[in-house]
């Protein structure tokens, strides 16, 4: 199939999968989702394996989104690869077989688009704003991002050619703050991680990783995040070996009931 009729495809399934209701779906029992499946007569036949690559900071949601579409089609199988957007992106145009690209920034995205290897426009589903992450307690009493600067303080941010990391960049430049971090990671789970270690005082991570640990750690909210606020767009990809269940995924995420399961996580709506 050329890359043309692939985009063509994906775009007919996705428009059907939306028609037909596939974000109705029951977020319920499996049962009840795979009856809403099957009384869509018209929806497309999915089987096979999904795979896709998303954000680190969507682990936790994607994973539940995962099953939940899972149940909605018997035999169709969700396949994630989790970690840093750029990375992600690079993998991609170098040929890694993938089906759906979901980015923690437009930027990253780009990657993947002036490489023609989207299908058809990235859509954005939700975005996310900045948060300090402190151990419980906060034992070194940060309540603003110019304390992150203080002296003696181990701070943790993500690299800048990752999203946290240049959202981070932008926050600080907006606060007009100069620190040096300790350490530059890779994803903003491995920044959070150090966090939980107490290897560092502070990181600089998404509000949603916060929400999601926070039995292990405090977050600490800052006026500077607003001006650091990231779209998170996803795609089909040209060369998805599963054309039709990357459309339907695709247009599951932007489904009504993903949305609800997304911002309980703390993510904002487009």
């Amino acid at each position: 199939m050329t890359s043309t009729m692939r985009r063509t495809a994906i775009s007919a399934v996705a428009a059907l999968a939306l028609a037909t209701g596939l974000g109705a779906c029951s977020s319920g029992s499996s049962s009840s989702a795979s009856a809403s499946a099957s009384s869509s007569a018209a929806a497309p036949k999915l089987s096979g394996t999904v795979t896709v690559f998303a954000a680190a900071s969507l682990q936790g949601t994607f994973t539940d989104l995962g099953k939940k579409f899972e149940a909605a089609y018997p035999g169709v199988k969700v396949k994630f690869n989790f970690g840093g957007s750029s990375s992600l992106a690079q993998s991609i145009v170098s040929g890694a077989p993938a089906d759906v690209f979901a980015a923690a920034s437009p930027a990253t995205m780009k990657t993947v688009t002036d490489a023609k290897d989207a299908a058809g426009d990235p859509k954005v589903f939700v975005r996310n704003t900045l948060e300090i992450a402190v151990p419980k307690g906060n034992p070194k009493h940060i309540a603003s991002l110019k304390d992150l600067a203080g002296s003696g303080l181990k701070v943790a941010l993500c690299a800048k050619e990752v999203p946290c990391g240049s959202a981070a960049a932008t926050a600080l430049k907006t606060g007009d703050v100069n620190l040096t971090p300790v350490t530059l990671e890779q994803d903003v789970k491995a920044a959070l991680t150090k966090v939980e270690l107490g290897e560092v005082d502070a990181s600089l991570v998404y509000r949603t990783d916060v929400q999601a640990d926070s039995g292990k750690i405090d977050g600490v909210d800052f006026p500077e995040a607003a001006k650091a606020v990231n779209d998170y767009p996803i795609a089909a990809l040209a060369k998805a070996p599963n054309t039709n269940g990357a459309a339907a995924f695709v247009a599951y995420i932007q489904s009504a009931e993903a949305r609800q399961v997304l911002t309980a996580a703390g993510f904002q709506a487009p």
